[in-house]
């Protein structure tokens, strides 16, 4: 597997380089944020993990670029930031994934290789009677962790976006505690995953936003529920 990691700070680099190829992965790593676009082209990565605090250009925009040039390429992003805001701004900006600075090799390791096994080989949009949950002009299916919108291709969805919308679609138009949902998804409800779950639902928003009848709504303080027009 073809690894793209940009960091410009060269003790983590380092580390991390060695980490991945002690692995039998194959790395490039770039320091300049203005080196990236250049060394994608030549790479042709299978996965693309970024630094967002770059010289010269920074991992928000990269990402941008990356995905206009290959939109299945699977992206993640690295960062201090911690705020709901600059995790928001990461998927907005293509990112598949986002960890946060400091993390284990352990951990990075396998976010790579559960990214490339969700996004690499995905199969053809389904028949109409294909088997899953039918959410206006989508259809969902869980076990596939797939989204799709009549005959374009399906999106890939992560373990935990398939979870939460799972457990909203399977109760159409109920209030699903946000309680439940902290426990069952992230198995405890305290406010650090409390800020994730808002995260994870504006991202399901966006991606069900083509079919305007097809809502999550929010009840503040208690939970949400899905409807569909």
């Amino acid at each position: 597997m073809r690894i793209l990691y940009v960091e410009d700070e060269p003790f983590l680099g380092k580390i991390v380089q060695e980490s991945l190829e002690s692995r039998q992965f194959e790395v490039r790593w770039v320091t300049d944020g203005a080196e990236v676009l250049a060394a994608f082209e030549q790479f042709r990565p299978d996965v693309c993990v970024l630094d967002v605090m770059l010289p010269h250009r920074d991992g928000f925009s990269l990402g941008k670029e990356i995905r206009a040039l290959d939109p299945q390429m699977p992206i993640i992003f690295l960062t201090a930031k911690s705020q709901t805001e600059d995790v928001l701004q990461g998927f907005d900006s293509g990112g598949n994934d986002y960890l946060r600075k400091p993390f284990s090799q352990e951990e990075l390791i396998v976010r790579i290789k559960n990214l490339v096994n969700l996004t690499k080989g995905n199969p053809p949009a389904p028949p109409a009677n294909a088997d899953g949950i039918r959410l206006g002009r989508f259809l969902f299916q869980p076990e596939r962790q797939q989204l799709h919108l009549d005959a374009q291709p399906p999106r890939q969805l992560s373990h935990r976006e398939t979870q939460l919308l799972e457990m909203l679609s399977s109760k159409p138009n109920a209030i699903v505690e946000r309680r439940e949902i902290l426990k069952q998804v992230w198995g405890h409800d305290s406010i650090f995953n409390s800020r994730n779950l808002d995260v994870y639902v504006t991202r399901l928003r966006e991606y069900l936003r083509e079919d305007p009848g097809v809502q999550i709504l929010t009840l503040k303080g208690v939970g949400y529920r899905v409807v569909c027009s």
